[in-house]
Order: structure tokens, then C-alpha cells, then sequence
């Protein structure tokens, strides 16, 4: 040990601080009493706030529905002039295997024989039409099943909604997993709006993610060949078709397979539900809103167009997904404008994030 003094532990000691000498001269700065200012600063909500719109995310639009089928006299006017053609049709075929008779047996009897091939595949065009059609109705009322369903207090009516939502897409290898997972749950206790999210989830997750891939490419070959093509009128013609295209896949993949009327009214659907919603008035102002201010002046007229025509096909994509899709987006996110700007314009900043509902 070494003979070093203890020292003594020292007391706790409060010291008074002097204040510096400032730039002032030394002189105590000013203080001043605390003021409001609730009366003088105007905040600017962030819709009107210009430096904002290319940040935020685009407005929501809703949901498409399909058009309310009424009564109208020009359908009736056209079902009257379809029947007299028909009759019409008739009386010129009887007419000619008549004259052809006359002539020589064998030219009637080809004629007949040509007559009722021609009516039996008629017929087979016309049964499957009328089973598209009834295809996409099974879809349209499976899609109100689930809306009803979902307010239903008791499971019963959740188990019928996930057993026929089973068996419509039973010919899908997608929902292969999905099938057997909702088959293990039959004798489990599961809440009607619990079990209908879990039949949501585990057969139209790998769909809509199929169907935000044909709605990209499809997005991307439009906003690539209108940026080429050097007329307007390529560009119309490639667009509708692109657009046929893409609404007659998007139907398929989720059990419609609709026939040409069906396309033709799946179409008119789509094109009525962007009327109403104002979203085919695509101009320069969404460019702007969308991609900023610095991309819309550096990017070439051709090249916008492009990406204006690409978006516009999104657009028609995500119509037709809410027409086709057999159940309303209750647990999954629906899809909007800006989860495919990013890939129709890619290497720009800010518009990866943009996550809104187009």
C-alpha cells in the first residue's frame, strides 16, 4: 500500500453562469415574449399544393361495374329486323335446293346436305356464345354472392360463395394450392367475413398477380409502338386491339371465356365505365401530375405519347379486372395507375413510389 493522502470527497456545488459578451457589445440580448402565430401562417392543403402532385398518389377511381342491363326499343327494333332477316335467309335457301332439285337430284341433295351443315354449326356458334355470356353472369352474381355473404352474421353462406368460387376456377393450375388449403379448413369454425378474405386470398392472389403481368405487358407493347409508329391512325387501330386483346385475357384467366358478343359487351362496359369516371380525358395534365414537371420537358412528343397511350391501356386493364374478377378486392389491394408507371418509365425518381388507385 502507498502512503499517498486520501482526499477527502467534495460536495455538490451549484455555479452561476455569466452571461457572454455577445455581438451586441456585450449588451444582454433582447428577449422577447412568446407570440402566436395561428392567425399569420396559412397551411396549403396538399391538393392544392402543385409541388406535392407529383409526390402524392393519384385520386382513387372506383371500382367498375357492369352496365344495368334494361329494356330499350332499339334492341327490340334490332331483335324484329335479326328475325325477318332470318325468315328472309329461309325462304332464299328453300328457294334455291328447290331450283337446284329441278336441275338434278344430286345438286339438291349437295344442297341439303351443305344447308344442314352450315344451320348445325350455326347452332354450336350460337350455344356457345349464349354460354359465354351465361359464364360471365355466373361471374357478376358469384360477385354479389359475396357482397351478401359478407354481411351475413352466420358461415353458411361464406362456404357456399368459397365452394362455388372452387369450382369455377377448379381448371386453374394456379389455385391448385389455394384449393387444397380451403379444402383442409371444412372442418374448422371460421367467422363468415374471416373465411371469405382466406378464400380471397388463397385462390385470386396468384390471378391478380397474373393479371398485373398482362396488364404491364400489355401497358409496355402500347407505349412502345405507338412511340414508333409514324400514324395516328396505327396508333388507334393497335391500341383497340391491344385492348381486345387484353380485356378477352383478362376474362379468360378468371373463368369467364367469353365468346364475341360477350367481348363485344365486356368491352362496351369498360368503355362506359371510363366515360363516366372522366378517366379517357388523358392530356399533357397527367403527364405533368404523374411524371413531374422536369421528365414532361425532357421527354420527346412521340415518347409521351406513348407513355400516355401505355397508361390509358393500364387504365382499361384494371377496368376490365374489376368486370372479370369474381370477387370484390376486400383483402387484396386493388391495383391503380400507379403501381405500373414506374415500369412504363423507367430510371425516373419519385414515380416507383407512387402506390395510388388510377
Amino acid at each position: 500500500m502507498s502512503d499517498t493522502p486520501r482526499i477527502p470527497p467534495r460536495k455538490p456545488t451549484a455555479f452561476t453562469i455569466e452571461n457572454e459578451p455577445s455581438s451586441t457589445g456585450g449588451r444582454d440580448p433582447v428577449r422577447r415574449a412568446p407570440a402566436s402565430f395561428d392567425e399569420n401562417i396559412v397551411m396549403t392543403p396538399d391538393a392544392e399544393d402543385p409541388f406535392a402532385a407529383t409526390a402524392s398518389a393519384l385520386p382513387e377511381a372506383p371500382e367498375a361495374a357492369p352496365r344495368r342491363r334494361r329494356f330499350s326499343f332499339a334492341r327490340l327494333a334490332f331483335g324484329a329486323l335479326g328475325i325477318l332477316v332470318s325468315l328472309a335467309v329461309g325462304l332464299w335457301v328453300d328457294s334455291l335446293i328447290r331450283d337446284l332439285f329441278t336441275r338434278a337430284d344430286w345438286l339438291g341433295y349437295l344442297a341439303l346436305a351443305t344447308a344442314a351443315i352450315g344451320l348445325v354449326a350455326f347452332l354450336v356458334v350460337i350455344a356457345r356464345e349464349l354460354a359465354g355470356l351465361m359464364r360471365l353472369n355466373a361471374v357478376q352474381a358469384l360477385k354479389q354472392e359475396a357482397i351478401d355473404a359478407s354481411l351475413s352474421p352466420t358461415a353458411k353462406p361464406a362456404r357456399q360463395v368459397m365452394a362455388h368460387l372452387v369450382h369455377l376456377l377448379a381448371a386453374k393450375p394456379q389455385t391448385a394450392r389455394g384449393r387444397l388449403r380451403l379444402k383442409e379448413t371444412e372442418t374448422d369454425i371460421i367467422d363468415g367475413p374471416h373465411l371469405l378474405d382466406l378464400t380471397e386470398r388463397e385462390l385470386l392472389t396468384p390471378l391478380d398477380r397474373e393479371a398485373r403481368s398482362l396488364i404491364l405487358k400489355a401497358s409496355k407493347r402500347v407505349s412502345i409502338v405507338t412511340a414508333v409508329s409514324p400514324r395516328a391512325l396505327v396508333d388507334l387501330g393497335y391500341v383497340i386491339y391491344e385492348s381486345a386483346r387484353l380485356i378477352r385475357a383478362m376474362a379468360d384467366l378468371y373463368g369467364g371465356r367469353p365468346g364475341t358478343f360477350g367481348l363485344l359487351r365486356l368491352m362496351r362496359d369498360v368503355i362506359a365505365h371510363l366515360a363516366v369516371t372522366g378517366s379517357i380525358a388523358v392530356g399533357d395534365s397527367l403527364i405533368q401530375q404523374v411524371l413531374g414537371h422536369g421528365l414532361a420537358s425532357k421527354l420527346s412528343a412521340r415518347l409521351g405519347e406513348g407513355v400516355i397511350n401505355g397508361l390509358m391501356t393500364a387504365r382499361i386493364g384494371i377496368a376490365a379486372m374489376d368486370l372479370c374478377r369474381p370477387m370484390p378486392f376486400r383483402a387484396l389491394k386493388r391495383p391503380g395507375i400507379g403501381d405500373f408507371i414506374g415500369d412504363l418509365t423507367p430510371g425516373t425518381s419519385g414515380t416507383r413510389g407512387l402506390q395510388g388507385d388510377g
